[in-house]
């Protein structure tokens, strides 16, 4: 069982959470997690679950207290020793497995004995431990009062050491979200005031940058009577000037998307590297990407960490390949899954991207190049077996090569496609992705906005995730307005998207975070005529889309319209309801639509008949009907 006191204050076992109602048990054991493993006076317990008005008997109502909380705890299957009396009070035993405070605190440490990268993968690892507002179902004025602000300092001060390598790195924009949620909730804090001007400014926003400094200096002349700091005032003049400030937006990881094994800094144990590539000598390990706020996909993560884990174990060469829609979160899914499995693996975790930024498929000699140099040269390296994710592959020829060269070790494959004859002639497993769950998406939400704003509006946020599709892309493009503009509500800002779909999707800062453009190149990976019949499809009236229908909307065959409902599933454009039924989701849809009502009517094109089964497919291979 661990104990979650970073947050509302909770108990779990990994896999259900109980956060504790507002009772005086909560606020006993809040006070003694607070000081793990030390004496708690009587005195401090008393004043900490009554206050100033205890009650005459008071030191009999804290042993009927402690009573309580031992109950709670067999509930729970926590031992019943975990709180002891002893000379003078009270003390909770725990450490790094049973709290998340102290877990956090290792982290740190760890982090500042650690290279940049590394100390910059374990400090976000550490801040992801902080689950919402401290201690909000504690009723407790004493540790509202002196010890939250004590425990939110710490937060804060890693935060700002993350900051600052983020723009040493010159990464301004995955900076923002934070800064501007920080800002706000700490107006006075100048620090992050300075930081988030100078991400603003490097990325372009001049006028915004100043337009924080007016609002820190007016609100520090009004609450405070003083004025801004002097490093403050010259970043205002900097940017006033137009100096260069250096280290500008690079749009770019500071460490490479060839990553070997995560960095030795955090736990558990799949997050510590080999000393070294052995004789055969390498590039310096650099840890996967993050992902922050990962929500959801229970199901898929309980099947994939056995598989792989497992396999590990028994030496056997898993594939499991995921796939979906375009931004539906498969890579999100193999990161989180790479991060809990990474153990298992000692030559590493490397993540290689199969297309281009423009979209198109990547030479397979050339991705076969670059994974040769992050894999071990031989046995003799001193490296062991490695978990590859090869992202976005778009034929399984892509991938053949790559699992050969990784014989011996895993590898997780992401794609829009099904690749079932990846699946056929190397095994494996495949998983494919819809649309998150609407608690899922409410989850995703609160991760990203905070436990305050959503809880404040529950039936908006809500009503957000509906009119996102529970779509995770989309999710976290309107929770990125949201961060951004503090005065709109999720109900506000879930009307101006639904008049708007999917346009209105879409961050003007990183093209990357763009539904419509995201749509667009996935139907641009279509044969044309494929890709006509998609958008047509898309504008037939809503409901399940079958072999009939879709032969009425695209007037070919019924056998046509069948080879085309499927393909469309292959590519991830539609969901399968029930055998020889399907659904377009409502953002594809309303793409469709809108692409649909903004072309001109082209001219008609035969619709290519896919091979069957034992055949060989011929370029250029097509039926006689056209789509009229």
């Amino acid at each position: 069982m661990l104990f979650q006191l970073l947050g509302p204050l909770s108990i779990t076992d990994g896999r259900d959470l109980v956060v504790l109602p507002p009772s005086k048990p909560t606020a006993l054991l809040a006070a003694l997690l607070i000081r793990p493993g030390r004496v708690v006076s009587t005195d401090h317990l008393q004043e900490a679950v009554w206050g100033e008005e205890q009650p005459a008997t008071a030191k009999a109502a804290l042993q009927s207290c402690v009573l309580r909380l031992r109950r709670i705890f067999a509930k729970y299957g926590i031992e019943d020793q975990a709180v002891m009396a002893v000379a003078g009070g009270y003390r909770i035993h725990a450490d790094t497995e049973t709290l998340d405070l102290l877990h956090f605190r290792q982290l740190v440490g760890r982090a500042a004995a650690a290279g940049e990268n590394s100390e910059l993968y374990t400090l976000r690892a550490a801040l992801a431990l902080w689950q919402g507002p401290l201690l909000a179902n504690v009723p407790s004025g004493l540790l509202h009062r002196d010890e939250v602000p004590r425990l939110a300092e710490e937060r804060l001060r890693i935060l700002e050491r993350v900051c600052d390598i983020e723009l040493g790195h010159g990464r301004c924009r995955e900076t923002l979200v934070d800064l501007w949620e920080v800002t706000r909730v700490y107006p006075a804090h100048e620090r992050f005031s300075e930081q988030l001007m100078l991400a603003l400014y490097r990325t372009g926003r001049q006028t915004e940058a100043l337009s924080e400094y007016r609002r820190i200096k007016a609100y520090l002349r009004e609450e405070l009577g003083v004025d801004p700091r002097p490093g403050l005032q010259r970043l205002e003049l900097a940017i006033l000037r137009g100096d260069d400030l250096g280290a500008p937006d690079t749009g770019h990881a500071p460490v490479s998307l060839l990553a070997t094994a995560p960095p030795p800094a955090a736990l558990p144990p799949h997050l510590l590297p080999p000393e070294g590539r052995g004789e055969g000598g390498g590039r310096a390990p650099a840890p996967l990407p993050a992902v922050p706020g990962f929500t959801g996909r229970r199901s898929q993560v309980e099947e994939l960490v056995p598989l792989l884990a497992s396999a590990a174990a028994a030496g056997r060469a898993p594939v499991a390949v995921l796939s979906g829609a375009p931004g539906i979160g498969k890579t999100a899914l193999a990161l989180h899954v790479a991060h809990l499995v990474g153990g298992q693996f000692p030559g590493g975790c490397v993540l290689l991207r199969l297309t281009s930024p423009d979209g198109t498929p990547r030479p397979t000699e050339e991705a076969a190049a670059e994974l040769r140099d992050a894999l071990p040269a031989g046995p003799g390296t001193g490296r062991g077996r490695t978990l590859l994710i090869l992202d976005d592959a778009v034929h399984p020829d892509q991938v053949r090569p790559l699992l050969t060269a990784n014989a011996g070790g895993a590898a997780i494959v992401t794609s829009r496609m099904g690749l079932a004859a990846l699946v056929a002639t190397h095994g494996g497993t495949a998983h494919r992705l819809g649309a998150l769950g609407p608690d899922e998406s409410y989850d995703l939400l609160t991760t990203v906005l905070g436990r305050e704003r959503v809880a404040a509006e529950p039936a908006g946020a809500r009503l957000l995730t509906e009119v996102c599709g529970h779509h995770p892309l989309a999710l976290r493009i309107a929770a990125a307005r949201l961060l951004t503009r503090p005065l709109l509500k999720p109900a506000d800002c879930a009307h101006w998207l639904r008049h708007g779909l999917p346009a209105r999707l879409s961050l003007a800062d990183d093209p990357r975070m763009s539904v419509p453009l995201t749509l667009d190149e996935a139907v641009g990976r279509l044969p044309p005529v494929l890709a006509e019949a998609h958008l047509r499809l898309g504008a037939a009236p809503r409901g399940p889309l079958t072999a009939e229908l879709a032969a009425t909307v695209l007037d070919v065959p019924w056998e046509t319209a069948e080879d085309v409902l499927e393909r469309l599933l292959d590519a991830g454009l539609l969901e399968e309801e029930h055998p020889g039924a399907f659904r377009m989701h409502e953002l594809l849809r309303a793409h469709a639509r809108r692409a649909t009502a903004s072309s001109a009517p082209g001219r008609a094109r035969a619709l290519p008949r896919p091979p069957r089964c034992g055949e060989t497919p011929q370029a250029g291979s097509t039926r006689p009907t056209a789509l009229r």
